[in-house]
């Protein structure tokens, strides 16, 4: 694809997702082995002429043990999912730096407009202790580019945190924290406080961290100890280089070039736009991966295409973020 496509994708122009979806399934078709072993082994008589939920979907487990790529690159940049000891972890070969930047960029502008005119805390112990994070990378450019001296990262100096986010509160700015969910827990039990102009998100993250609440326990608990109204949300992946956001109640939405379906537990075959089942996402900032990921998550999609996550499948790894269970 040329540069100015991909722009276009960026752009908000919901109107041609069916056409972006038909010409990065014939280019990864063609230029991406394992996405094509995969699509001749499950639907050997394919056809160029797809709708989105008729486009196979490859299991997310493939970014373990393959080169999910899309052409024949060095990767600028591999993005690696955390995981326990002995878990094999994912790895996404980015091609292009600059393609996960715009996606990331135009989603929070999306979502929450100019990030010029807020102040970023990044809360994310778990994910600034090791390498190769998608999501520290992405608050490490939105710290850099709110140009807020108190933006930046926090590892366990909450306390330094609390002072922070008072001063942040004195002169009315609005703010964004954004935590891994265990960090957000603890702090939060130990400097509870009003917050009137921040925003906060979790991104997941109890995974052996004692018990897991489900979302509306969590949501509850943060929402009293830290005076907000809504607990926001970000649903991201290693495998994805788009997020999903939520603004309240674990429902998330997606930004116009990202779109999460619902397969069937029963028929593999069977994909809606709507329902309860295993979601499917098409993602087309992936463009030198693959735009179509079956993931390990159980969630539902209602009419207008906003979606909850509502467990894990049985059996599948645990993810390094461990999404929470409604």
């Amino acid at each position: 694809m040329h540069l100015v496509d991909i722009n276009n994708i960026f752009s908000g122009d919901a109107i041609r997702f069916n056409d972006y979806c038909a010409e990065l399934y014939r280019f990864q078709i063609e230029n991406n082995v394992v996405y094509r072993e995969w699509v001749n082994l499950i639907h050997p008589t394919n056809t160029n002429d797809k709708i989105p939920q008729n486009i196979p979907a490859l299991p997310i487990s493939f970014f373990k043990e393959r080169r999910v790529i899309s052409g024949d690159f060095e990767p600028e940049k591999t993005f690696e999912s955390s995981g326990t000891t002995g878990i094999v972890t994912s790895r996404h070969l980015v091609k292009r730096l600059d393609i996960y930047e715009q996606s990331f960029r135009a989603g929070f502008k999306y979502f929450y407009g100019d990030v010029k005119e807020w102040c970023v805390i990044a809360l994310l112990p778990a994910y600034l202790e090791r390498e190769n994070s998608s999501l520290v990378y992405m608050a490490k450019e939105l710290i850099a580019e709110s140009g807020d001296a108190e933006s930046g990262f926090y590892l366990y100096d909450y306390a330094g945190l609390s002072a922070t986010l008072q001063r942040l509160e004195a002169r009315g700015q609005k703010t964004l924290l954004l935590g891994v969910t265990f960090a957000l827990l603890d702090f939060s039990a130990q400097f509870p406080q009003q917050l009137k102009h921040t925003v906060v998100m979790e991104t997941g993250g109890m995974k052996g961290r004692g018990r897991e609440l489900t979302r509306a326990e969590l949501h509850g608990v943060l929402k009293e100890r830290l005076g907000v109204q809504q607990i926001h949300a970000e649903y991201g992946m290693t495998e994805l280089l788009s997020q999903a956001y939520s603004t309240g109640g674990g429902r998330y939405v997606c930004p116009p070039w990202m779109q999460v379906m619902v397969r069937s537990e029963d028929d593999p075959f069977m994909v809606t736009t709507e329902g309860t089942g295993i979601l499917q996402i098409i993602d087309l900032a992936n463009i030198y991966s693959c735009c179509f990921i079956a993931t390990q998550d159980i969630g539902k999609v209602y009419a207008d295409g906003s979606f909850e996550v509502l467990g894990r499948m049985d059996n599948s790894d645990m993810r390094g973020c461990s999404l929470l269970v409604v």
